[in-house]
């Protein structure tokens, strides 16, 4: 860029933030008319929208959903059904819809023992299948 075009640049800026302090100034006398006119209007429009968000906040406070409960996995149920720890990661392995061998491989036991907890937990939840014994740990709120 040379001197002439930055010497042309200045002078446009220059005159820019003149028009725009001149444009302020028309502006603030216009504004200042305005609320010596109107300020009746003004005070009932401020009282008004403050009447506004002072609703919209006690709204959103009063119809809010309430805190999740935070989930324990019903303690009371697992001691009744008698499940042990691993039987539980059995469980959750189950509901993350796994297969034996795959938590199998996430516990780090045989396939074998897993089948062996996968029976323990149908017989203590009163289920034939996968699906129902979820169900019913669901519906006992052992597993989320």
């Amino acid at each position: 860029m040379g001197r002439a075009e930055a010497a042309m640049w200045k002078r446009v800026v220059g005159y820019g933030a003149l028009l725009a302090a001149g444009t302020l100034a028309l502006q603030w006398l216009d504004y200042q008319r305005l609320a010596r006119t109107h300020s009746g209007d003004i005070y009932l429009f401020l009282v008004a929208a403050a009447f506004l968000v002072l609703g919209i906040v006690l709204g959103v406070r009063v119809f809010a959903a309430p805190p999740p409960v935070a989930f324990d996995g019903n303690p009371k149920a697992q001691a009744a059904l008698g499940l042990s720890k691993r039987e539980l990661q059995v469980l959750h392995e189950l509901v993350a819809g796994r297969s034996n061998k795959e938590i199998a491989a996430h516990l780090h036991v045989s396939p074998n023992t897993v089948k062996t907890h996968v029976a323990r937990l149908f017989e203590k939840l009163g289920a034939k299948r996968r699906t129902e014994a979820i169900r019913r740990a669901r519906e006992l709120g052992i597993v989320p």
